[in-house]
């Protein structure tokens, strides 16, 4: 049997065992990645504002160009550093239970943002083409970004049950 989120975690649902949480909340990566999750989001706003500039416009393709280099390198440092994270909280690089469809659509957005790179240094497709490329990837990272928010939610909330059940 394949065992997901809140199989073997206490009550049915829960994100985490006892160990998770006290492993996650004692995690350096845990403070790296509520760091680096509302950079990238900033960097994010700034590179598509100005990749929807360029594909509007026509003009300045290199500073858009740059902002999604900067964009992937941001996200290629947020996904190590996450599945560092996921290891020690988790015992697992990658594809933990509780965080199994969050891992693989970041997989997606990492091939998008890679395949960016790849169009962009190997001078493979127009501007254009390379920018919507760029769009997709940021439109499956948006997605990715709201799976992860539902998943914090949702452990916030878990935090919360668990602190308001004290024995009489």
């Amino acid at each position: 049997m394949v065992k997901g989120a809140g199989q073997e975690r206490g009550t049915p649902g829960a994100l985490y065992t006892a160990d998770e949480r006290k492993r996650r909340d004692a995690s350096v990566w845990t403070i790296v990645q509520g760091v680096l999750a509302p950079v990238q989001f900033l960097v994010f706003l700034v590179s598509l504002a100005l990749v929807l500039r360029t594909l509007s416009t026509g003009e300045d393709a290199w500073a858009a160009d740059a902002s999604i280099v900067v964009k992937t390198l941001v996200l290629y440092t947020i996904m190590i550093t996450g599945s560092i994270w996921e290891k020690v909280v988790f015992g697992k690089w990658l594809f933990a239970p509780a965080f199994f469809w969050e891992d693989v659509f970041s997989m997606l957005v990492l091939a998008l943002h890679s395949l960016y790179l790849v169009m962009l240094f190997a001078g493979v497709g127009s501007t254009e083409q390379r920018l919507l490329v760029a769009l997709a990837g940021y439109a499956a990272y948006v997605i990715n970004a709201g799976q992860f928010l539902w998943k914090l939610r949702m452990a916030r909330l878990e935090s919360g049950a668990s602190t308001q059940a004290v024995p009489a």
